[in-house]
């Protein structure tokens, strides 16, 4: 099977659950991916040959889903994983970015030890919708000297623009 067929293939195993996490949302859940080893692991192998041109030492992923995502890529291409965790729920010394969303603001935190100069990062997450919170995440990854090699997505929402938001490479295995 090709390339386009197997992520197509993939796509048509992500479930829609309407009306989630509020009305109007048609929320693209890849939990049915997961839960599969040949969906997860044909999943991670296509992820894997997109991401790994990127060259990243780190994968810095993003709280939650972007935690399965991000560390199985990381043993895989052989990088650090580093995590990106909400407010309050990382233990030592840390650096933290506060940015606004459609109804407020929010807070995401890194270790302050995590990157260190000049290494190559790659942000990953499971979906990128507005673009937000991976465009938060590069700048704490640019605080710390890290060079962002990129954005990493398996789904991509392209018709709310999030990539617009980043600067650098983006990369999304599925496109809605």
């Amino acid at each position: 099977m090709d390339h386009d067929a197997r992520v197509q293939a993939l796509k048509s195993d992500i479930r829609d659950i309407p009306d989630f996490p509020k009305k109007g949302i048609v929320f693209k859940d890849i939990t049915t991916l997961l839960k599969d080893p040949r969906l997860f692991r044909e999943a991670m192998d296509l992820f894997t040959d997109l991401c790994q041109r990127a060259r990243p030492q780190k994968i810095v992923a993003i709280e939650s889903r972007g935690f399965i995502l991000g560390s199985v890529l990381a043993d895989r291409l052989g990088a650090g994983f580093v995590p990106v965790r909400k407010k309050g729920k990382l233990p030592g010394g840390k650096i933290a970015h506060t940015y606004d969303l459609e109804y407020g603001t929010d807070c995401l935190e890194i270790h302050d030890d995590a990157l260190q100069a000049g290494e190559r990062a790659l942000v990953v997450d499971d979906l990128i919708a507005t673009g937000g919170t991976a465009r938060a995440t590069g700048q704490l990854a640019r605080q710390l000297g890290a060079e962002v090699a990129g954005y990493a997505f398996l789904v991509e929402l392209s018709f709310l623009n999030g990539r617009d938001k980043l600067d650098g490479h983006v990369l999304s295995l599925i496109r809605y």
